[in-house]
């Protein structure tokens, strides 16, 4: 009885995997700040005038909407100085504040929290009981008392900041790193004679770099808020510089004769931490394998 021929079966292209649009609020989000750092980056080009240029002939003109001229298309503050200007130069100073002090509080927690699953024993104590104890510390008094004792300056303002939400990152990486030697690679890796250096940062900081970019992202827009309230009381930037913060702080005292110049940086705070705070949340359901 002659055999049956043997049928291959033709071997099957692997499934797609389609990726999801992100949603229009994560699209607009991500516009805006697009926008904000393209503005931050030109701000020299952009601004139409000096943000310390005085026009007393214009002082509390209105903007276009209200029936302005174009000659101040955001109208002007109180000593005639072009709010768009303004707006565009504090941009730049409280965009260079946020990514600054996000930046500090990111290495710092992170380092501290490697070193506390590296040694364990009493320096792991030490970094879990200073990070107790900074959790507990009121930031906001924290930062009233420093920049009223010290003086206020935009390098002692960027680190002091910095200082702000560093125990999370302190918290995630800590943790993350001893769940990467529980996971046997870190080991294997020690094992080959590899120094602490080169095993958390070539094979443990990539693994948990999505954790630490989306606390990143959540931690940005705080930072902001933090800077506007500190500018907003008189104890952040300091003139001639001038910040969203500030611009807030200025504009309060003529918001029922001129709200524009409250208005503008006041919008652009909410959205911009808006912003953030939705790219934020769509990369951490992006990047949690849990939720897909």
């Amino acid at each position: 009885m002659p055999e049956a021929p043997l049928v291959v079966a033709a071997p099957t292209a692997p499934p797609k995997i389609r990726r999801k649009a992100p949603p229009a609020l994560v699209i607009f989000g991500i516009g805006w700040l697009l926008l904000m750092l393209m503005v931050a980056v030109l701000a020299d080009i952009l601004a139409p005038y000096a943000y310390t240029a005085l026009d007393l002939r214009n002082r509390l003109s209105p903007p276009i909407l209200l029936g302005g001229t174009w000659l101040h298309p955001l109208g002007t503050d109180e000593l005639g100085r072009d709010v768009l200007s303004r707006l565009i130069y504090s941009i730049r100073t409280s965009l260079l504040i946020a990514f600054g002090a996000t930046i500090i509080g990111a290495v710092i927690g992170t380092s501290l929290g490697f070193l506390a699953a590296h040694f364990r024993g009493l320096v792991e104590q030490a970094v879990l009981a200073l990070v107790d104890f900074s959790a507990s510390l009121p930031f906001l008094i924290l930062a009233l008392a420093v920049l009223a004792f010290f003086g206020n300056s935009l390098v002692l303002l960027v680190c002091l900041l910095g200082l702000h939400a560093w125990e999370r990152y302190a918290r995630i990486a800590r943790g993350l790193a001893l769940a990467a030697g529980a996971q046997g690679y870190a080991a294997a890796v020690r094992g080959l004679g590899a120094s602490p250096w080169r095993i958390y940062g070539r094979h443990v900081l990539p693994n948990i770099a999505s954790t630490l970019i989306v606390s990143m992202t959540l931690a940005f827009p705080e930072v902001i808020l933090l800077e506007s309230g500190l500018s907003f009381l008189g104890l952040g930037v300091q003139p001639p510089e001038t910040s969203l913060g500030s611009m807030v702080g200025y504009g309060r005292e003529y918001l029922t004769r001129a709200p524009w110049i409250l208005l503008a940086p006041a919008s652009t705070i909410v959205l911009t931490t808006l912003s953030v705070s939705l790219i934020g949340d769509w990369l951490r359901d992006g990047l949690d394998p849990t939720l897909r």
